[in-house]
């Protein structure tokens, strides 16, 4: 049953069945997916009165997803709303609680493979594209930015995007001076922004700036879904869960490398050409060492 697996949300059970639901059910599933997870934290009264639709009909929709009935439906979307907020103690305690029966090397090659397992089966393919070409065209300028921990990510983003193809900047990690970016931000540039529980408030209201000014979102996120995601363009989510008191950020990482892996080849030969020149400039600073 689809409720018994804890490692997928509400909303991938929705997208997952979302072809066996009839226009009514949809029409509460599309009302939830809008307004995640909000539109479902109320009785089933209220919650079907606000969408439009009736109480049975909310009823029929939670037991195909797998869930026994409305209050375990309820219970799931509580427990995703609180995993948003955990913090690194909380994180630590949820897993520390259950008696290890291996090496916490063997835990942790347990839950990253299953993290890039559930993150890579997840993607659309269409959709992955869509946000390759976004990324790859050079007539828009790509903006990116992380949060306290996955500024690294955009970093590590910055360096190769920045090779492959001209027109690239990393916003600094002091929010103010995001003002200043945003600026020269035009209609139709792309941001890429990296955002994971517990998700910042500077980053929401960035991609709010930058929305109004016509710039497309790509949002790397994690299971649970950033705020940002009801705004990006394109939303990626990324399994994060380990034995520890962080976040994992293997399958975001991973993720990462195939789509720059994917812009390289989109924009080949010219990417050819940036890689050159560029380790010319690398050999006039004898910056890397030389073994013949």
């Amino acid at each position: 049953m689809a409720a018994t697996d804890s490692t997928s949300t509400v909303r991938e059970l929705i997208r997952e069945h979302y072809p066996a639901l009839t226009q009514s059910e949809r029409k509460f599933a599309n009302a939830l997916l809008d307004n995640y997870p909000a539109a479902g934290l109320a009785s089933i009264t209220i919650v079907a009165s606000n969408v439009g639709v009736s109480s049975p009909t909310v009823a029929r929709m939670v037991k195909k997803l797998g869930f026994k009935g409305y209050p375990e439906f309820h219970k799931a979307l509580l427990r995703e709303l609180e995993a948003k907020g955990v913090g690194p103690t909380q994180r630590r305690d949820n897993w520390s609680s259950e008696a290890p029966e291996t090496h916490l090397l063997n835990r942790f090659a347990q839950a990253v493979t299953h993290n890039l397992q559930q993150t890579f089966s997840h993607i659309e393919t269409e959709r992955f594209d869509q946000a390759t070409h976004q990324l790859a065209d050079a007539d828009r300028h790509l903006y990116l930015v992380g949060g306290r921990i996955t500024q690294a990510l955009a970093a590590y983003a910055f360096t190769h995007f920045q090779a492959v193809r001209p027109g690239v900047t990393q916003l600094t990690s002091s929010s103010g001076t995001w003002p200043h970016y945003v600026l020269d931000m035009a209609p139709g540039d792309t941001l890429l922004i990296f955002d994971i529980r517990r998700y910042e408030n500077n980053l929401l209201r960035l991609t709010e700036m930058v929305r109004q000014r016509g710039v497309k979102i790509v949002l790397f996120t994690d299971q649970w879904g950033s705020p940002i995601a009801s705004l990006a363009d394109f939303t990626f989510h990324c399994w994060v869960e380990i034995p520890s008191g962080w976040d994992s950020s293997v399958s975001t990482m991973m993720l990462l490398e195939t789509m720059i892996a994917a812009v390289q080849e989109e924009r080949w030969p010219d990417a050819r050409d940036r890689y050159e020149r560029l380790d010319e400039l690398f050999d006039m600073t004898h910056f890397f060492r030389k073994f013949t």
